[in-house]
């Protein structure tokens, strides 16, 4: 009998270890041919791993994982289910600036100056000033002006007017008129280009539809609620005649969502802020899911970091709000609102795979994720799904209402 790799000889699920609160226990290694570089058509057509329930790999039983479609969840959810959904649109939030120099710049748009984390005093920003990441950025001075240019558009005068220590990023004076998203979004679509991550190296003009949501409504988000765009426009009709209900949350998806996680010691982690907004008629459809017996699935992480956060801040229970959030979820988490979640397979060492193993457990995660390369499955934005029924959560994660 082969022995079980050191990363999997773990205590039960649930169990204290001092390895879950260890980055480097969320390393794994990915051929770069399993990084998805386009998305599947259509939508619902994607893979999904379906994590084997926490009885049996609790039990030593055979834990092997089910491997679906995305088409399937339909099959895995009840009538009186609630999925909570995303709403937040992608802007076109990259630009490339010249400076006086002649040399070029990068900048990608996070949010409102001060929105979500405030900014060192004495610096009061404008309401035209934006919290951008600039590259390269170590010369770039408060004072610099740069430009936007396009052939077919009249010239932007960009003005830097501070630095922000806590993300490394400037915040950059726009047009008097960008005082939002909405009226930033129309500068970006003259001069902007989608924000793809990185590792996604053949861009096409269809992403500018692919990258969004089909519920994408509200925009302020630098990268996609990945989770999100699984979901088809057939898959979703399929899902509301079967009567799963369906209810959306804001968070403009930004730095704490992509900014690498540096601390090895998990338990000194702290999280860049993101804007959320839960509604009254979201906290009303929970309330009203868990009266019915129904269950709250979370589509995708941010989803989760949303009810999570707020619930939170609110000694457990889900309220209006809009503000800044920066919970961190990792394991030995209770979970509060949220009882099963589709998402995407994410980045190592990064605090979205930490999310998911406070779901399911470090041990779990890791040899699911194995499963997944050795079979082929496509990972990262563009790639396939791994479905978390409430019965695969830990049991001392799941939320005390509805077990």
């Amino acid at each position: 009998m082969t022995s079980k790799p050191p990363e999997l000889q773990d205590p039960e699920p649930g169990s204290p270890d001092p390895a879950d609160l260890s980055l480097s226990s969320y390393s794994y290694d990915l051929a770069e041919s399993s990084i998805a570089q386009r998305p599947v058509e259509p939508r619902h057509a994607a893979r999904m791993l379906a994590v084997s329930p926490c009885s049996a790999f609790a039990a030593k039983e055979s834990a092997a994982p089910r491997h679906l479609s995305v088409w399937d969840l339909q099959n895995e959810l009840r009538p009186g289910d609630l999925l909570v959904v995303n709403n937040t649109r992608v802007l076109r939030a990259r630009l490339q600036a010249r400076r006086p120099s002649g040399g070029e710049v990068e900048l990608l748009v996070l949010e409102p100056a001060g929105l979500a984390t405030p900014l060192e005093a004495p610096f009061a920003p404008a309401p035209s000033d934006w919290l951008c990441l600039a590259r390269p950025a170590r010369r770039l001075r408060p004072g610099e002006v740069l430009l936007l240019e396009r052939a077919d558009q009249p010239p932007v005068p960009l003005e830097i007017v501070a630095v922000d220590r806590a993300s490394g990023g400037r915040v950059v004076r726009f047009p008097p008129d960008c005082t939002s998203p909405e009226a930033i979004e129309v500068l970006l679509e003259r001069y902007g280009e989608m924000p793809l991550p990185p590792y996604i190296r053949q861009h096409d003009p269809t992403d500018q539809e692919r990258y969004q949501t089909r519920f994408a409504s509200r925009p302020g988000a630098v990268a996609a609620p990945t989770a999100g765009l699984h979901l088809s426009d057939e898959l979703l009709a399929a899902l509301e005649a079967r009567g799963v209900q369906r209810a959306c949350l804001t968070l403009h998806v930004g730095l704490g969502t992509f900014r690498p996680v540096e601390s090895e010691d998990l338990r000194q982690l702290t999280l860049h802020s993101e804007w959320v907004e839960v509604s009254e008629e979201l906290v009303a459809a929970v309330e009203a899911c868990r009266r019915r017996g129904g269950r709250v699935i979370a589509i995708g992480t941010t989803s989760v970091r949303s009810l999570e956060g707020v619930a939170a801040l609110h000694g457990g229970r889900l309220v209006p709000f809009a503000g800044p959030v920066n919970l961190v979820i990792q394991p030995g988490f209770r979970f509060g609102v949220v009882q099963g979640l589709l998402t995407n397979f994410h980045l190592p060492k990064s605090s979205l795979l930490l999310l998911v193993s406070a779901l399911i457990g470090r041990r779990q995660l890791l040899a699911h994720y194995g499963e997944a390369m050795a079979t082929g499955y496509r990972f990262y934005s563009y790639g396939d799904a791994m479905w978390i029924a409430p019965e695969a959560v830990l049991p001392c994660a799941r939320p005390t209402m509805n077990g």
